[in-house]
């Protein structure tokens, strides 16, 4: 059998659902794909994508540590950028970077310390 590695998904730690929500669905513009709980009481663990991008999220004790930083590429960082400011998200005004060897970036901060490092990789 021929062994084919798929992109990994990486497991952010969160503490409040409410506030992930805004975050990720709200602003960020995600899909909630499917959350699980072994109980009513448990802690949450979720799965939200966009486009090719997925990401999943975790309030349980032993996934992820908080502080993580994802680095994402993509096409039409300016474009993410202008979406996000016309949201006018009161807890994030982040900026455009430019870098000579990795390109044009852009990095959110997450309510939980997480960072999601968009870039538009040089050609």
């Amino acid at each position: 059998m021929k062994i084919i590695l798929r992109p990994a998904v990486p497991i952010l730690r969160v503490f409040d659902r409410a506030k992930a929500h805004e975050f990720y669905v709200d602003y960020l513009g995600c899909t909630l794909d499917w959350e699980h709980r072994f109980a009513p009481d448990l802690p949450a663990y979720a799965q939200l994508s966009r486009d090719a991008l997925v990401l999943h999220l975790s309030e349980h004790h032993g996934d992820g540590t908080p502080g993580t930083a994802v680095y994402v590429e993509l096409d039409g960082v300016r474009a993410l950028h202008a979406e996000l400011t016309a949201k006018q998200y009161p807890f994030l005004r982040p900026d455009l970077e430019e870098d000579e060897e990795i390109g044009l970036s852009l990095t959110l901060l997450d309510p939980f310390g997480n960072q999601l490092r968009f870039a538009e990789p040089v050609e």
